[in-house]
């Protein structure tokens, strides 16, 4: 254990969000999302779990210590529903006010089609399947910069 560290935040996990450099993306998926597939195409080119937690618990961990990238309008996406491009399941909204929290105000989720976030998800870093059981519990962050304390 460290101190101030999220529990949730295993070895793997943290060394690719230390690695992950500006611009960078995360996948974050549910337990529907070929992730093992999609990961193996990363820059990690291999899973990491942060398995048995839900979608807005994993994501909260994460964003604990990584920021979201503040130069972009879509730091943050999610799979829109099929056939339902403005629904917003509960997973999702969970997530939204998650980051919300995080990043001190409202954030946009920017919505992401099925087949376009999974091409996305593909030019990620690293791809962290959570326990997450709900459909559409899937999200891209793109980690921002930590300014200089001076």
């Amino acid at each position: 254990m460290l101190k101030n560290i999220d529990p949730l935040l295993n070895a793997d996990v943290l060394r690719a969000l230390r690695a992950m450099g500006h611009g960078d993306y995360l996948v974050i998926c549910d337990t529907n999302f070929p992730a093992d597939s999609v990961a193996r195409h990363t820059g990690i080119g291999e899973l990491l779990r942060i398995d048995s937690v839900p979608a807005a618990r994993a994501v909260e961990a994460i964003l604990s210590v990584m920021p979201l990238d503040t130069f972009i309008t879509d730091a943050a996406q999610r799979m829109e529903v099929v056939d339902s491009p403005n629904e917003i399941p509960v997973v999702q909204q969970e997530v939204q006010g998650v980051i919300n929290v995080a990043e001190d105000r409202d954030w946009p989720l920017v919505p992401v089609e099925r087949y376009a976030f999974y091409e996305r998800a593909k030019n990620a870093y690293a791809v962290i399947a959570t326990g997450e059981r709900r459909f559409y519990g899937c999200f891209i962050l793109t980690k921002g910069v930590i300014a200089p304390s001076e």
